[in-house]
């Protein structure tokens, strides 16, 4: 079982910058790949990025490539989102998520079985 824990989510300028942390715990957390997914209102959830268990490959959607950064300290159970020249479409509820099914892509959020609360990230303009 892993348990997760998003932070670092608000209000950020459009063309700013924000990184968000998800913390781990209850399971070997360098195990395991994460993704970074969001949700804003009345849309599906979409991947966002994702990171390979050593974090030795990363992965983006590219509607963020180039933009943001995934990164993850497995001495501390954490994995990162730094987003840069955050632009309103950027605004959604991020969820940080554990990778569990290799059946399908890294970029489907049923390939997750654990899931954080989610951190808001507002971008004003």
């Amino acid at each position: 079982q892993v348990q997760l824990v998003e932070s670092g989510g608000g209000l950020v300028q459009a063309g700013g910058s924000r990184r968000l942390s998800c913390a781990a715990s209850g399971s070997t957390f360098s195990d395991f790949h994460m993704g970074w997914f969001r949700q804003a209102p009345g849309k599906e959830r979409e991947f966002v990025a994702a990171i390979i268990g050593s974090g030795d490959s990363t992965y983006y959607a590219d509607s963020v490539r180039g933009r943001f950064t995934i990164s993850r300290d497995n001495a501390k159970n954490t994995v990162y989102l730094q987003m840069n020249s955050l632009k309103p479409e950027d605004a959604a509820v991020y969820y940080c998520a554990a990778r569990t099914v290799y059946s399908r892509g890294y970029y489907s959020a049923a390939a997750y079985s654990y899931w954080g609360q989610g951190t808001q990230v507002t971008v004003s303009s």
